[in-house]
């Protein structure tokens, strides 16, 4: 082997090693930003639904008994999962009135991973899912 094509192996490796973690961290684990002892019920509407990798979002704005607005982020499966349980692209539109019971965010945000999704006249969207399920 070459001194050149020895250089560039290393180098390749090297590359790699420094690239391989980030992908890793990229996709983060469940219970570090969800505390799955504990649900959380919200009900508003619809402002966006990205059927996107490597996770989902519903986007949608819930409105309290005092009459403030607070937006919330809901983060889905993988859209393969999400099919597999019976969603699709066009599940959820922007003006939807939706139920999302999930697991909530450690930090206290208004962030929760989805548990289940119920439209108003009680039909299910999709398949419930399980905690940390992916």
């Amino acid at each position: 082997m070459s001194r050149f094509a020895s250089t560039a192996s290393i180098l390749a490796a090297v590359i790699l090693g420094l690239a391989i973690p980030g992908k890793i961290a990229a996709h983060h684990s469940f219970a570090v930003f969800f505390d799955e002892t504990r649900t959380v019920a919200i009900e508003g509407r619809v402002t966006a639904f990205r059927f996107t990798n490597p996770h989902g979002t519903i986007a949608l704005d819930v409105t309290a008994a005092d009459g403030t607005v607070q937006h919330w982020r809901v983060e889905t499966n993988a859209p393969v999962v999400l099919q597999r349980r019976g969603w699709t692209r066009s599940s959820l539109h922007a003006g939807d009135i939706v139920r999302i019971d999930g697991w909530p965010s450690r930090d206290g945000k208004p962030y929760l991973r989805l548990r289940s999704a119920t439209m108003p006249d009680g039909r299910a969207v999709g398949q419930a899912f399980g905690v940390g399920e992916d």
